[in-house]
């Protein structure tokens, strides 16, 4: 087995024994700053926010100043595809959703940490090249990704953080058992079913073996080597209530090798790796109930190989 990285560790170090209290705002004190935060976003004014003297802002890796970026070209936020996880125990809260910028559909990633009611940083991952028209699953969230869980079904912070990192570590080391997945889980990826997709697949659609397949299956067939390492995680948000982990990485690729060999698949023996060398910015949202992942939804972009995530 793979080690995890020294820096993965730290982030879970932080998001699991030494949590900030800075003060007692709840979750939904949290989704409602958010929400003030998204106003204040479309109406192009910092103002209307409360923010700290020292706020760090970083959009799509690059340092950013409050006020500039997706603060100048927002012209609507989210209506009803919207996915927020409060977690008031570290005082952050996360955002997946469809919003428009220049009047044209985008997905966006936020997260917002709050410490004495001021926000002290910002996270925005602004996918830029959504498909035209909207795809149906950008329509409205899975209902599972926006209901509560029950008490029963409900895992302990610590426990949600490692299971989300065990995704990771599942793509990695190409192994579908490193990860608790539910048999039904979904994974969507910029819109995209990737994994159990039960709808008719496209005629020119070359990943439908693979689309078809369960999370544990396809990460076992070694698809998904062309990934040589899940490097920058950010596992930050952990909303026990409703199951959910917010979490940023950047997924390596090299390159190499240049043809992928395939294994469980009948009749694929290899599978190109054509894309050459980037890295895939990417935020994910993870529903764990009863200690498994059951959905997965992703937005990323590629992003120039050895990129950094700006948090460093």
């Amino acid at each position: 087995m793979k080690q995890v990285s020294l820096s993965v560790c730290v982030f879970l170090i932080i998001g699991m024994v030494n949590p900030a209290t800075a003060d007692d705002c709840d979750r939904q004190c949290l989704i409602s700053i958010m929400d003030r935060y998204i106003t204040a976003l479309v109406r192009h004014d910092p103002t209307m926010v409360p923010l700290h003297r020292d706020v760090r802002f970083v959009e799509n890796t690059e340092k950013t100043a409050i006020g500039a970026g997706f603060w100048k070209t927002i012209s609507r936020g989210p209506k009803d595809f919207k996915i927020y996880a409060a977690d008031p125990v570290v005082a952050q809260v996360g955002l997946i959703g469809v919003m428009q910028e220049n009047d044209l559909p985008v997905l966006v990633a936020i997260r917002l940490k709050v410490v004495d009611g001021k926000i002290t940083e910002i996270d925005h991952l602004v996918h830029h090249e959504t498909r035209q028209p909207l795809a149906r699953t950008l329509i409205t969230p899975r209902p599972a990704l926006v209901q509560p869980l029950k008490e029963s079904e409900r895992s302990s912070r610590e426990q949600m953080f490692k299971i989300a990192n065990s995704y990771y570590d599942s793509i990695v080391q190409a192994d579908g058992t490193v990860a608790p997945f539910a048999d039904e889980c979904v994974r969507r990826e910029n819109g995209m079913t990737t994994a159990n997709d039960r709808e008719p697949p496209a005629k020119d659609d070359d990943f439908a073996p693979f689309r078809k397949m369960s999370c544990a299956e396809q990460m076992s067939t070694g698809v998904w080597k062309s990934i040589t390492s899940v490097d920058q995680r950010r596992l930050l948000v952990a909303d026990v209530e409703m199951g959910l982990v917010f979490a940023f990485s950047m997924l390596v690729h090299n390159g190499k090798p240049e043809v992928i060999e395939i294994v469980g698949v009948p009749g694929v023996t290899e599978w190109p790796n054509k894309y050459g060398a980037f890295d895939l910015v990417a935020a994910h949202m993870f529903k764990i109930r009863n200690g498994k992942i059951h959905e997965i939804e992703a937005i990323g972009y590629m992003g120039k190989h050895g990129v950094k995530n700006g948090w460093e």
